[in-house]
């Protein structure tokens, strides 16, 4: 008797289910930075924009009510490139939140 394999399945021989993250999760470090002058969605897009066009940067998520600016990166980000970014946006970097 021969037992059924499951050609679908995310598991390994070996047992270990799904080595790929799920979609939609961030890997990575997470900063959360604080920024002045942001007021709409325009200002939340602006940053996000240059923010995001820094090297090793995957996700930013920018927020005008709170001033916040969430970065998930593939390693640490130079704070003075992220305060270039900002500064190029329009809007000033207060520091880390």
């Amino acid at each position: 008797m021969t037992s059924p394999t499951n050609s679908g399945s995310c598991c390994t021989p070996g047992g270990s289910c799904g080595t790929s993250p799920a979609a939609g999760v961030q890997v990575g470090i997470t900063t959360v930075y604080k920024v002045t002058g942001m007021t709409c969605g325009h200002c939340e897009g602006s940053v996000s924009q240059e923010v995001s066009a820094l090297a090793g940067v995957t996700s930013v998520k920018a927020v005008a009510a709170t001033g916040l600016v969430t970065v998930t990166s593939t390693g640490p980000l130079d704070d003075e490139a992220v305060r270039a970014a900002v500064d190029e946006a329009g809007y000033e970097l207060a520091g880390r939140a």
